[in-house]
């Protein structure tokens, strides 16, 4: 179930961002992606803290990226993975780039 939760949330093209409100990684990657103006729509943060599936939730996004860590960031159904790979591919130049590779940006 917490599979089939996952999978109808990466749906379409937009920025999808499984969080816990109180993880500084993820108040990280919220404030990265809040430099971007995104299209409305375009980027929806999942808070997975509360939900009794968590755990398994986060087993789940270590079996399809490697971690089970938050945040778990995707852009498409691609993830590029935490807090800090969000910071990097953001100085990098390279988030720009798959923001708009997905139509997100306004």
């Amino acid at each position: 179930m917490a599979a089939q939760f996952v999978q109808t949330k990466l749906k379409g093209d937009k920025v999808v961002m499984f969080i816990k409100p109180t993880c500084s990684y993820c108040v990280l990657a919220k404030e990265v992606l809040s430099k971007y103006k995104l299209k409305p729509g375009h980027l929806e943060c999942v808070d997975i803290s509360a939900r009794k599936d968590m755990s398994s939730m986060q087993d789940y996004f270590l079996e399809l990226t490697g971690a089970r860590t938050v945040p778990r960031v995707f852009i498409g159904e691609e993830c590029i993975g935490g807090g800090s790979d969000v910071e990097a591919l953001h100085d990098s130049g390279q988030l720009k780039g798959m923001l708009q590779s997905i139509g997100a940006l306004q």
